[in-house]
């Protein structure tokens, strides 16, 4: 099984040499920072009010150490672009690698699809309240949406030697904006507007544990989720086996203290008022701000570092995605189409090009029918059951899978991955519950079921038709 695996691995080598190689441990780091970072989780968090802490804590060791932890072994394994596609394929088999991927690749872009949101949410909250009509116009939603995806579609083009940089420059946007989030409340404690702040307070829930474990399934599955993405792009890292591990180690904690302490200045400005999901770090600046003689320029310049972050990661997300069907295509799970690449960049131009496409479909249709608030839990939801999906397969690896792969896994590691297996099997279950008020529950748990279902009948579809025709031509 060992020569069987170390055979394939080289014939995924080989069609890698043909890509550029650009990303160094700095880039990785960065990347790690922008990717899972998302600006939209202190605020999913601050719903828990005082009693987040015991929740993040618990969603740190069930499921982001395990989730670091398998990262870490699988890619010292197999440091392969396509990273946990080809994961998966060599751990379990070719229909399971599809599948995974295919969830990612629904996953990225939907994600892809809120971006238009979250920018124009950011860009609303930086111009002001003459601009609070922004985000529940459809049309103007809808316009920021193309602006963005052909912008990052010409970048995706141009590869990861300009992409990077892009990622960059959005996670050092992310960690000023955080900085200054974080400090915002000591700063208003010395100014005495806050007659109190305690950050790291552990108090028990003071609402339903249904609710709180809902919350606390988004905040593992959704918030700390991330690590094993930048591996997608291993074949274009100079030192893949090496620097992406390395890049989860010195990542991981910076993460955990921006999400905790993120969370604690929300809860301070905002308290029990009502905390806008799509944008509540912006809302944070704001109401933080207000009593400085410059407040409006200083929030509005943390905003739109905010829009800056917003637009890298979904930047991050069309890389990833538009490499995964490049991938499937090396092995003639998809058409050949999908794996041509640029003749001057060396990226996969036609990928690129179809997965902007798809998620503007996906942008427009999410408006029909429902509130921002409401569009952006469904699209949310769906996104997290096919995250879901990919961690139950990623995490079953070292529990289950070939042999050649899981023999070398300790028994701490197992432990761990079943802890994540279990936390990400809950997620799945949760998503089908809102947090916001909705016209009907019903309707929106049906919506997500039905989403989830028929995008992975289409995906066994797919890989059913792709192993008859490859059968056909062999």
């Amino acid at each position: 099984m060992t020569s069987e695996l170390d055979r394939v691995e080289h014939e995924v080598e080989s069609h890698s040499v043909a890509l550029k190689k650009p990303l160094g441990l700095r880039d990785l780091v960065l990347t790690q920072i922008l990717f899972v970072v998302g600006s939209s989780w202190v605020g999913t968090a601050a719903k828990l009010g005082p009693s987040h802490l015991f929740f993040w804590l618990l969603a740190i060791v069930l499921f982001y150490i395990p989730q670091a932890a398998v990262v870490i072994y699988l890619n010292r394994l197999m440091p392969l672009e396509g990273g946990l596609y080809q994961w998966a394929k060599f751990g379990f088999n070719e229909f399971v690698g599809f599948i995974v991927a295919w969830n990612l690749w629904l996953l990225s872009i939907t994600v892809i699809a809120l971006g238009g949101m979250f920018v124009t949410t950011n860009l609303s909250y930086a111009i002001g309240e003459a601009a609070y009509w922004m985000p529940n116009s459809k049309w103007c939603v809808s316009l920021i949406s193309c602006a963005l995806v052909a912008g990052l579609g010409w970048t995706g083009i141009r590869g990861l030697s300009l992409g990077k940089w892009v990622h960059n420059i959005g996670a050092f946007a992310m960690l000023l904006v955080y900085g200054a989030l974080i400090a915002l409340p000591f700063i208003s404690l010395a100014r005495g507007e806050l007659k109190q702040y305690q950050p790291l307070q552990i108090v028990a829930p003071t609402i339903s544990i249904f609710y709180c474990f809902n919350i606390f399934s988004k905040l593992a599955v959704g918030g700390l989720s991330g690590f094993e993405y930048v591996a997608i792009l291993a074949g274009e890292t100079r030192a893949p086996a090496r620097d992406i591990g390395r890049s989860v180690i010195i990542a991981s904690p910076v993460i955990a203290v921006m999400f905790i302490l993120g969370t604690s200045s929300v809860l301070a400005f905002i308290g029990n008022n009502q905390i806008d999901l799509i944008g509540p770090v912006p809302q944070t600046l704001r109401l933080g701000l207000r009593s400085f003689p410059i407040a409006g320029a200083i929030a509005s310049v943390g905003i739109l570092l905010m829009t800056v972050r917003s637009i890298s990661s979904t930047s991050v997300h069309l890389t990833g995605s538009s490499r995964l069907p490049m991938v499937a295509g090396w092995d003639q799970l998809l058409p050949g189409w999908f794996s041509r690449l640029h003749p001057r960049y060396k990226t996969p131009i036609n990928s690129i090009i179809f997965v902007g496409a798809v998620t503007l479909a996906i942008a427009i249709a999410s408006q029909v029918g429902a509130g921002i608030q409401e569009a952006f839990q469904l699209v949310d939801n769906a996104a997290n059951v096919f995250y879901g999906i990919v961690y139950l397969v990623l995490f079953a690896i070292p529990i289950a899978g070939a042999g050649a792969i899981r023999s070398g896994a300790p028994i701490w590691l197992r432990v761990a991955a079943f802890c994540g297996f279990a936390v990400s099997l809950l997620a799945v279950c949760f998503t089908v519950y809102p947090i916001i008020d909705v016209p009907s529950r019903l309707i929106f748990a049906a919506k997500i079921i039905g989403v989830s279902v028929i995008a992975n009948v289409i995906g066994v579809t797919i890989f059913v038709l792709a192993k008859r025709r490859r059968a056909a031509v062999r």
